[in-house]
């Protein structure tokens, strides 16, 4: 019994110093304090990408990628938010890469339309199979693009593969 009230009264001291040690710098999740928003300003959109200095004077190179010989394969594939636009393409030659769904602008056609080209860096190098040129790229489109489109048109070299809804 003698034992037992001095174990109380420690536990109790120290079970109501936690309030104290919670609120203090002792406790390490303290250490770093809240979160605070703040707005984003232009340069730092991605700061994975580096900035461009004015030492650097070469121009931006333009985007020399050729259309792929033929696409095989177009899905559209929905997901919260939107769609994903995934096409499969045979190359003309081995070893394409920087594959991509290029946007083409509308102007020759109706505004209900989304039409896209696959394109690729394709090294001049011998013909393969087919399944060893094989391609695939993809390009998700968000629900408010998705709002005011009726056809979603991928184009090749040789083929036009279309998806209406």
């Amino acid at each position: 019994m003698r034992k037992t009230i001095p174990l109380l009264l420690i536990a109790a001291l120290v079970l109501t110093s936690c309030g104290r040690v919670r609120d203090s710098r002792i406790n390490p999740l303290n250490w770093f304090g809240r979160a605070e928003a703040r707005e984003v300003t232009p340069s730092e959109t991605n700061p994975l990408i580096p900035r461009r200095s004015a030492i650097s004077l070469r121009p931006d190179r333009p985007d020399e990628r050729t259309p792929v010989a033929q696409i095989t394969e177009m899905t559209v594939d929905r997901l919260p938010g939107g769609a994903i636009v995934r096409v499969t393409g045979v190359p003309s030659r081995q070893g394409a890469y920087n594959v991509g769904l290029k946007a083409v602008d509308g102007a020759d056609g109706p505004d209900d339309v989304l039409r896209y080209v696959l394109v690729a860096d394709q090294p001049v190098r011998p013909v393969g199979t087919a399944a060893s040129r094989q391609v695939v790229a993809a390009v998700r489109v968000s629900d408010q693009d998705l709002a005011t489109i009726k056809r979603i048109e991928v184009l090749s070299a040789s083929n036009i593969l279309t998806s209406r809804r």
